[in-house]
């Protein structure tokens, strides 16, 4: 299977050598496997799901436990001052506690008469009881990582569900105006071996010059159609070519001798079974990625309420320290922690106005009525989106099939009509009218059958299922 991949790929960018200018046919599913596989969107999409990740991972950081170490001397006129040494370890924890651990050594004729002399050790806690007990900015920033890495996966998967409607569409667009430039160039070539005919029969007396004009003219409106299709097929091929790249972030311009795969024109309209939609609805409002950005959003902002809270509290903080000489701090620690060898604290602040934390979150409650309303319309939006393309989608199968009923009824009068004028029993004025009239119905068919494979997937987009 992988063989014929990569055989296909190689075919599609012209990396073989071209025998005799065959064509090489390109397949809906090639094109969008190339689409996803190398487009620069799709890739983009990709880093930002790797950049969130790496985002989180430096969100930890702010409980990754911290060794610090401090040395302070001073020698002036032969006095040693002091000599102060301090390693200490930091451990911040969850629920805004943390715990610090250190070793002290302190010497000298005038150093702080609050430390203690000599080699000492401490096992500290500080514990907020208020303020930042139940949320701070460290857990509120690795909360908020977690949830924008899966933001951007939502974000990821609705960046490529666009990209690939917008691909799908050029395809579409592609095969379309190929087809009617092969049915222009078929009836051009036939108009032209008719002139041909019509020129012999009036040198030989059978038809009025009048029917040399009547030939000539069609022939020539058929070879400015067949131009213009050929034009219009070049240029959809240059905006296919927009969504063509190769592995190593090249453009690929497509090839002249690159051509729509015609395996979809044996397609049967009619036997596709039809999404019902009913289950689309529910399946776009349960999965759409936009509409899961939008609760990943909703429960960011809400970790941002939280903490803007917190903002209202009053500062409330206990320190404690385990102390004790010498560099074993458990020695004696029960003893220590019941007597004598102790240091404690407590800090307590509150803004006696509140300014800040009540502006704050006012804005944090204002923000997700904000984002609420947005996801409200945008469900509505989708909804109608699904509906929208769901009936475009029923309608044209149907214009499909009566297409294709009204081209066999314009082929069968047509073929009639060449009989009747063989026979001498038509004129050439009636043939063509025949003619016209079966062009536009080929040329209808082509546009609603290609239009009904893109809406399609234009359907499959509405309810964000392009993947």
């Amino acid at each position: 299977m992988k063989f014929y991949v990569l055989i296909s790929l190689l075919i599609i960018f012209g990396i073989q050598a071209r025998a005799n200018d065959t064509l090489r046919f390109l397949s809906e599913a090639e094109f969008i496997n190339i689409v996803r596989s190398y487009h620069p969107v799709a890739k983009q999409a990709n880093l930002m799901v790797e950049r969130a990740i790496a985002e989180l991972l430096a969100s930890r950081a702010g409980f990754d436990p911290q060794l610090f170490m401090s040395t302070d001397r001073k020698t002036f006129d032969g006095t040693n001052y002091y000599n102060y040494n301090n390693l200490e370890l930091r451990i911040p924890t969850w629920y805004g506690i943390e715990v610090k651990a250190g070793l002290e050594n302190d010497l000298g004729d005038n150093k702080n008469p609050e430390s203690t002399t000599g080699k000492s050790s401490y096992l500290g806690v500080s514990v907020p009881l208020a303020k930042n007990l139940l949320m701070d900015k460290r857990r509120a920033v690795l909360m908020q990582s977690r949830i924008f890495r899966d933001l951007s996966k939502a974000e990821r998967l609705l960046i490529i569900n666009d990209l690939l409607i917008d691909s799908y569409a050029s395809y579409w667009e592609w095969v379309k105006y190929f087809e009617v430039y092969k049915i222009l160039d078929e009836v051009a070539t036939d108009n032209e071996i008719r002139f041909n005919l019509v020129k012999m029969a009036f040198r030989q007396g059978d038809r009025p010059a009048m029917d040399t004009t009547e030939a000539l003219a069609q022939l020539q409106s058929f070879q400015l159609a067949r131009n213009d299709a050929w034009l219009s097929f070049v240029n959809a091929g240059f905006e296919l070519s927009n969504f063509l790249w190769l592995a190593n972030d090249v453009p690929y311009n497509l090839s002249d001798v690159v051509a729509p795969d015609s395996s979809w024109k044996y397609v049967k309209t009619g036997d596709i079974p039809m999404p019902v939609l009913d289950d689309l609805l529910t399946l776009a409002r349960s999965s759409h990625p936009k509409l899961q950005s939008f609760d990943y959003k909703l429960q960011i902002l809400d970790i941002e309420r939280r903490l803007r809270f917190q903002n209202i509290l009053p500062s409330l903080n206990v320190n404690y320290n385990i102390l004790n000489s010498g560099y074993n701090v458990f020695a004696d620690a029960t003893a220590g922690f019941y007597r004598n060898n102790y240091k404690f604290g407590i800090d307590f602040g509150v803004p006696l106005r509140l300014s800040q934390g009540r502006g704050e979150y006012r804005s944090a409650k204002i923000k997700i009525q904000e984002t609420n309303l947005d996801l409200a319309q945008t469900r509505v939006v989708i909804d109608n989106k699904v509906r929208y393309y769901f009936n475009e989608l029923t309608t044209l199968q149907s214009q499909v099939r009566i297409a294709e009923g009204n081209l066999s009824n314009f082929r069968r009068l047509f073929t009639g009509e060449n009989m009747l004028y063989r026979a001498g029993e038509s004129s050439l004025f009636m043939l063509n009218m025949r003619e016209i009239k079966l062009l536009e119905s080929l040329k209808k068919v082509v546009e609603l059958k290609t239009s009904f494979f893109k809406s399609y997937q234009s359907l499959q987009w509405a309810a964000g299922q392009l993947k």
